[in-house]
């Protein structure tokens, strides 16, 4: 398999997230799909606090999230 330079910088952006992230993101989301509303709320609310998920803006009733590089 051959990488470009963009697509090593793109998985070793990854895997630093990952690595920084790893306890929050595991315990979380891992527990979120038998959580109610609310405490998947509070959990957003919190990622969203700590720097890792940030909301996008749009217009709707959807809300979107991305992570934070």
């Amino acid at each position: 398999m051959v990488f470009t330079s963009e697509t090593l910088k793109t998985v070793l952006k990854r895997t630093e997230f990952l690595d920084k992230h790893a306890g929050t993101l595991s315990s979380k989301w891992a527990k979120i799909t038998k959580s109610s509303q609310d405490t998947a709320g509070r959990d957003i609310q919190d990622l969203m606090a700590k720097g890792i998920l940030k909301k996008e803006v749009q217009e709707g009733r959807s809300t979107s999230y991305e992570l934070v590089w």
